[in-house]
């Protein structure tokens, strides 16, 4: 009976460490998800002073982790009641979490080692370390001097901690009992799942060296360049010129590249907005600019007053309360989104040369049968980035595509709203417009009518105001200055003479010092260095540079015996241009009403002052030497002389505005 009595209490030694492992396994369970709780709520509430930038980094996805483990540890507590089973409950407990864990550890591993770059950022601080180290201490006063330290490794230590306890609980199993085969398939998964998140969190390391943009200059970009990055760049090159010319095969990944070109298609999509969309907003910012509502229309009462109180209204709150909304729900995120896409661009870019290498480390292998250690290296970046991008780029571009309809749902959101607005502003002011009773067609007719009404008039204005030319010049010429400009036409021609529009003082040894007025012939529309800013010029007797800003073609006027010649029985008279010498053109008639074209100051008392618009009463067409460059005019009662180019003809009045159909 010895035997058997050894026998017995080696198993009931056994049943005992087996139910110290479990109750070791549940409680540390208990403790760490307190311990979790007290990160997520009380201390990361205390760290107000952190950007939020810095607190998602610092604690992940620790709320995933919790909402994971409580239902992990109420699953281990409901175990407690079914002794018997319990080894075996717990084993399946695991297997059903196993995925689930594996998915939230493998976030908060990959943005472990950014988290401790955070850390020792503040360390650089000691007034921020102090305060940071006194919420922590007194919330978890376990944690000691390692601080943030202390908590950011926790998890890592669980997961890890997982496969070690259930470990030990299937060490004091009897391997002839149904349970040991279901906790030795835990403890595999579990191990299984520390493995991938390693392998993950390898991955992810090497996909951040790539999907950083730094954005270089050439200089910088030819710092880098030495012997190492020449040979690769020459092997990847000779790889690929022998891929093109088909003496060797090219690796082929059907699955990998229907995600990249859905990739590009995302990608494209977004730039493609985000070009229309900037487009759409400086068509808006010039819409913004434009007030027709604050200009004098001079047409009293009626709809025009109604609409320019209603344009006022809109331009005061509807209109940039929509373009403050397009911007900050519409086209930052839109920016956003722009941004989020150049990392994995960047990286399906370094995959491609990793491919190469990949391929050419694999060619040596099967000729040589061994490999370097840097080849070696290069081999597993590829599988890396490849294994990365086919696993996580289906997620991005749904979590792209879902982002780009949202922002196309929020934009045709704010323009239906918009309308609605304007709409319900728009009521009152509706309803007091004399065709606000009006069916759709009787209205569509009433617009066709009106516009073809319109269109005629500006037709006739059009075909008047041709008849007569704009001014020739800003300024008229100086005193003496037409046997200078006779000697200039003369000599180049009267497309090559410009006019000085206002006064030039010469800077440098080759720039002129001209009055306003002068007239010089152009030679070149730049200067020795390119400069089109800078124009070289004739005066008839020096040559020098003149600011191209401060030029304007001079518009030649006939001799009193062209226009004699030209003359027409009501004494009409022409201006000749540059483009068109023989243009007729009717002058203005003696004691008649005309139009002021253009404002015009009078500079002395022979001369009187004109606003653009203003009637005038021709008295004589030429002045008393008989020049018909100036007409004698009566402007308010006030008599003076006024160049006769600002004179024009008046078009016939027509009714302004729309009118009811009969």
């Amino acid at each position: 009976g010895a035997p058997d009595g050894d026998d017995q209490l080696s198993e009931n030694r056994s049943l005992l460490q087996q139910r110290l492992a479990v109750r070791e396994l549940i409680d540390t369970e208990v403790s760490y998800l307190h311990v979790l709780q007290l990160c997520a709520s009380d201390i990361r509430n205390r760290l107000q002073q952190l950007p939020q930038g810095d607190l998602d980094v610092l604690f992940s996805n620790i709320d995933d982790i919790i909402k994971v483990n409580r239902r992990l540890l109420h699953d281990l507590q409901e175990t407690a009641s079914r002794e018997e089973e319990q080894v075996q409950l717990i084993g399946n407990a695991f297997l059903e979490f196993q995925e689930e864990l594996e998915q939230v550890y493998k976030v908060y591993c990959a943005s472990y080692e950014q988290a401790l770059l955070l850390v020792e950022t503040y360390r650089k601080e000691p007034e921020l370390q102090r305060e940071i180290q006194g919420i922590i201490e007194a919330v978890l006063p376990q944690a000691g001097p390692s601080g943030l330290s202390f908590l950011l490794v926790i998890p890592l230590q669980r997961i890890t901690k997982y496969p070690l306890l259930l470990q030990k609980i299937l060490e004091n199993t009897l391997p002839d009992t149904s349970a040991y085969a279901a906790l030795q398939r835990a403890t595999s998964a579990l191990q299984d799942v520390v493995t991938n998140i390693n392998e993950y969190k390898r991955r992810k390391e090497v996909a951040s060296k790539y999907t950083k943009v730094e954005p270089l200059s050439l200089r910088e970009r030819l710092a880098r360049i030495n012997t190492h990055t020449l040979s690769k760049k020459t092997t990847r090159l000779s790889q690929l010129l022998k891929q093109e010319a088909g003496l060797v095969p090219r690796t082929e990944d059907k699955e990998f590249d229907d995600l990249e070109e859905r990739f590009h298609w995302v990608s494209l999509c977004v730039t493609e907005l985000k070009s229309n969309m900037a487009a759409y907003l400086d068509n808006l910012e010039a819409f913004l600019r434009f007030r027709p509502q604050d200009c004098n229309l001079e047409i009293p009462g009626g709809p025009v007053v109604q609409y320019c109180y209603l344009a006022r209204d809109l331009q005061l709150q509807a209109f940039p309360e929509f373009k403050q909304q397009l911007e900050a729900q519409v086209w930052q995120p839109l920016c956003s989104l722009a941004k989020a896409l150049a990392g994995p661009q960047n990286l399906i870019k370094k995959r491609l040369d990793k491919l190469l290498d990949f391929e050419r480390v694999e060619e040596k292998l099967l000729e040589v049968g061994s490999v370097t250690y840097e080849e070696e290296a290069a081999r597993h970046t590829y599988q890396a980035l490849n294994s990365l991008l086919v696993a996580e780029l289906p997620q991005f571009n749904q979590l792209a595509m879902r982002w780009l309809g949202q922002i196309l749902c929020t934009f045709v959101t704010l323009q239906r709203d918009l309308a609605k607005q304007v709409l319900q502003r728009a009521e009152d002011s509706l309803a007091q417009l004399p065709h606000h009773h009006l069916s759709e067609p009787a209205f569509r007719k009433l617009v066709e009518d009106a516009l073809g009404q319109s269109s005629h008039q500006l037709h006739s204005f059009q075909e008047n105001f041709e008849k007569v030319l704009p001014p020739p010049t800003t300024q008229p010429l100086l005193p003496g200055a037409e046997r200078q400009v006779q000697a200039l036409l003369s000599k180049y021609g009267p497309g090559k003479l410009y006019q000085v529009t206002s006064n030039v003082s010469g800077a440098g040894t080759l720039d002129l010092t001209l009055p306003r007025g002068h007239i010089v012939a152009l030679l070149q529309n730049k200067d020795t260095k390119g400069n089109s800013s800078r124009w070289l010029v004739d005066t008839g007797g020096h040559r020098g540079y003149v600011p191209a800003g401060k030029l304007e073609v001079y518009h030649m006027v006939p001799s009193e015996e062209e226009l004699r010649g030209q003359a027409r029985p009501h004494r009409d008279f022409q201006h000749q241009t540059p483009e068109s010498i023989s243009a007729p053109v009717p002058s203005v008639p003696t004691v008649t009403q005309v139009v002021a074209m253009y404002p015009f100051v009078a500079r002395s008392s022979h001369e009187v002052s004109l606003q653009a618009g203003q009637r005038v009463t021709v008295l004589e067409a030429q002045d008393k030497k008989g020049n018909p460059e100036w007409s004698l005019v009566e402007v308010n009662g006030q008599r003076g002389y006024v160049p006769s180019s600002f004179l024009a003809r008046a078009p016939s009045p027509a009714p302004w505005g729309w009118s009811l159909p009969s």
